[in-house]
């Protein structure tokens, strides 16, 4: 195949059997469930390349470099929709890591009820499994284009699903830990590799920026009117932090750490790394459009999910020999970083909320293997999911509106006592039924009789009549009605039971200790007291605490790198 040489082939079964034998090599570790499901042993160091490795994967880049081809910069926020979040995660890791939880289904039966944590297992279970399919679709596209089809998309997803199936499943939470340390190096190296060359190609960031303002000067813009706009970027970004805890795999994020410090620390730190690392993604797809254009190719007859690998294809192999089965084998890491945290988060879910409850009272060993099967059966979910989806863009969109059904339910019961299990139920519920609701022709066409909303761009009207209510109108209508049904049921049903509260409360106020041992989920370990706690509000029934000064230091810290990032991102594209 052009460009794929002998090298670049024996590039990639070296690194593939290295991970999965650095893995598998974890599993010695493993003696106990919680050992597999929610190992409490990492510092910052490992912290911060696990939730990287976790929250990064090529597909993302494949996303941004799919939409730049048809929208230019804005394309970045389908992965900066976070950043407005992201100093958030110093607030939100402690609170996780207190709970001292093995799954975030833990934590909706302690504040819900049994039914509720039945309910999240279900959906959280879905969601894992359509976001290994969201991974799996991004690497198809990318190793096709990267390779010219020489290495088949599917025999490569059937590979790498194998290989971090073996030491996911022999390694639990751990193995991913560990091996997520070098696929994190790997995936900052994936991320960073084509930009020199692609500029040095296209004559710097100035002919980019002439190519490409010469062809269609809104693509130099961070946002593009009616299709990621400044609406779009405020209701994506708000669902992003809804649903963020309410995503399975962030409990290890946030909970693997030795202490809460730990996990806040690799929490936010970590997803700072990846949004510059989106910096670099966004600008390589630039930069690849301005080549095409000086190379006088016609951008409708570019595939936009093989922009990027098309790219590494044409560059890699001319600078030297090996150099794109290395980028390749970097790809594939950033994939499997993705795909084996996620893996047993889901069969956490399944083996300890749906399982264990069921048949309790087995030995430790059952319940981690029942864990293995089931982390096979999820991924087996996300393959036939990666061959249904359409596109990558398709599978982040569905993936992205998942976790937020169930995430109203969680902030309104964190910060208000008087939610109720009834009010979480009608949450999902509202919130799933307004988003079915907002996605069918019939509800779109009634719509679009009310000038009102056309003009406010709710709801668009394509030229052959086809009536469409926009994306950011969908988040709004179905996170406003998930909150308004959550409120309303919880008023008319009775309180919960002030010892449920008490308990849960105490958690989240109590600090870690050092060297705690946890003998069951969700409560303080013997001869620890709950902790005093200043409160901000408790008018209402509402539960504010009052911030501490690591929490506002950090917090504000966030803030200042988020307005660095995009300063830096400005600067650099004008």
């Amino acid at each position: 195949m052009q460009g794929f040489s002998p090298i670049d082939w024996a590039v990639l079964p070296v690194y593939l059997i290295g991970i999965t034998l650095l893995g598998a090599w974890t599993a010695r570790k493993v003696k106990t469930s919680g050992d597999f499901f929610m190992p409490r042993r990492f510092g910052k160091t490992m912290m911060v390349t696990f939730a990287f490795g976790t929250g990064t994967s090529s597909d993302q880049a494949v996303t941004v470099a799919s939409s730049t081809l048809t929208n230019g910069l804005s394309a970045i926020w389908w992965q900066w929709v976070w950043l407005p979040a992201t100093p958030f995660y110093w607030l939100i890791a402690p609170i996780l890591r207190r709970l001292r939880a093995v799954t975030t289904a833990d934590v909706y039966e302690l504040r819900f009820d049994r039914s509720v944590a039945v309910l999240f297992a279900l959906i959280g279970v879905s969601n894992m499994a359509v976001k290994i399919g969201l991974l799996l679709v991004g690497a198809g596209a990318m190793v096709d284009a990267c390779t010219a089809g020489a290495i088949d998309s599917n025999w490569a997803i059937a590979a790498v699903t194998v290989l971090f199936l073996v030491y996911g499943a022999a390694g639990g939470l751990g193995a991913a830990v560990v091996t997520d340390f070098v696929q994190g190096l790997m995936t900052v190296a994936f991320s960073f590799a084509l930009l020199p060359f692609v500029l040095q190609a296209t004559g710097g960031l100035e002919a980019v920026r002439a190519t490409v303002g010469e062809h269609n000067p809104a693509m130099l813009s961070l946002v593009a009117p009616g299709v990621i706009d400044t609406f779009f970027v405020v209701l994506y970004s708000i669902q992003a932090l809804v649903g963020i805890v309410a995503q399975p795999f962030i409990m290890g994020v946030c909970g693997a750490g030795k202490t809460e410090m730990d996990g806040r620390f690799g929490f936010m730190v970590g997803n700072l790394v990846k949004r510059i690392c989106t910096m670099a993604w966004s600008i390589t797809a630039l930069a690849a459009v301005a080549w095409y254009l000086q190379s006088g190719v016609d951008l409708s007859t570019v595939e936009p999910d093989h922009l990027y690998g098309e790219v590494a294809r044409a560059f890699l192999p001319q600078i030297m020999p090996g150099l794109l089965g290395i980028f390749l084998a970097c790809l594939l890491a950033s994939i499997m970083s993705s795909c084996d945290a996620i893996m047993i988060s889901g069969a956490a879910l399944f083996t300890e909320n749906l399982y264990r409850p069921l048949r309790s009272g087995r030995p430790d060993g059952h319940y981690i293997n029942v864990g293995r099967l089931s982390a096979v059966a999820i991924v087996a979910a996300g393959v036939a999911f990666a061959y249904w989806v359409g596109s990558v863009v398709d599978a982040l969109d569905i993936w992205f509106r998942i976790a937020p059904l169930m995430g109203v339910a969680f902030w309104i019961g964190l910060f208000w006592r008087r939610t109720t299990a009834a009010g979480a139920w009608a949450c999902t519920l509202g919130a799933l039924a307004a988003w079915w609701a907002t996605t069918q022709p019939a509800v779109a066409a009634w719509l679009a009789e009310f000038e009102s909303l056309r003009t406010l761009g709710a709801v668009t009207v394509s030229a052959d009549g086809v009536a469409n209510v926009g994306r950011a109108w969908e988040i709004l209508a179905t996170l406003s009605t998930g909150a308004i049904a959550c409120v309303a049921v919880s008023l008319v049903t009775a309180p919960p039971p002030e010892e449920r509260l008490k308990r849960f409360y105490d958690l989240t106020r109590t600090p870690i200790g050092e060297n705690e041992v946890l003998t069951e989920p969700c409560r303080l370990p013997e001869g620890v007291e709950p902790a005093e706690r200043r409160m901000l509000l408790t008018a209402g029934g509402f539960e504010v605490p009052m911030p501490s000064t690591t929490s506002l230091v950090g917090f504000l810290a966030g803030w200042v790198m988020v307005a660095l990032l995009v300063g830096a991102f400005v600067w650099i594209i004008r």
